[in-house]
């Protein structure tokens, strides 16, 4: 039973990004309502880190007792975060700084400690800048209809995907903080942090010449 749940939190994250393996645009900036809609959906789900750390946000906001108020403090911060980036502000390691925020929300289920509250909200606030500098990217020179399409659906999605991962601990578990104990929640942090040490090892490889 432990290693099922295990698998559909596991899903949560596999399926996003088995349907969008390559981005609904190509790369190129949205045109359209549609193509802001499709881009923004996708976005947060085709790249391993972005993913696994929208489902460490809705699992330890479930551990936390905070199941809908983390979830959609990370999302306002994304939105901050994308606004840094079309504003044309820089934000320094960003890439290094999203890896490090995927270990730590991973090293956080994975350990059973007990993070306060205020603790954990600094900590998304901080990512989901970063985060949603990222995503600002696919975003720079759009018009106003397609980009308020794309903060929109992007906004959905995180939190809908967050929202879900608590779900399973809460509906599937019966329940929050007692879930710190369950080797399922553990496991998931375990692929959580293991899923950052990946993108951390790649980008390491990468500044050394020797990623393929």
């Amino acid at each position: 039973m432990k290693i099922r749940i295990a698998l559909i939190l596991a899903a949560i994250a596999a399926f996003p990004q088995t349907a969008f393996a390559h981005h609904p645009t190509g790369g190129a900036t949205p045109g359209t309502m549609a193509e802001g809609i499709l881009s923004g959906f996708a976005h947060p789900v085709i790249g391993l880190d972005h993913l696994a750390f929208v489902v460490a946000v809705g699992i330890a906001a479930v551990l936390a007792g905070r199941r809908f108020m983390l979830p959609a403090l990370f999302v306002a911060a994304t939105l901050a975060g994308t606004g840094i980036h079309l504003a044309a502000f820089n934000l320094p390691l960003v890439e290094t700084v999203i890896a490090l925020s995927v270990v730590a929300g991973g090293f956080i289920i994975l350990s059973g400690t007990k993070v306060p509250v205020p603790a954990l909200a600094a900590l998304f606030a901080i990512a989901g800048l970063f985060h949603g500098y990222a995503y600002g990217e696919s975003i720079v020179g759009a018009e106003t209809t397609p980009l308020v399409a794309y903060l929109t659906s992007f906004g959905i999605v995180q939190f809908v995907i967050a929202v879900a991962a608590g779900a399973v601990v809460v509906e599937v578990l019966g329940a929050g903080k007692q879930a710190f104990e369950n080797a399922s929640s553990r496991i998931t942090g375990g692929m959580v942090a293991g899923a950052g040490l990946f993108v951390l090892g790649s980008q390491a490889l990468a500044v050394v010449g020797l990623a393929p």
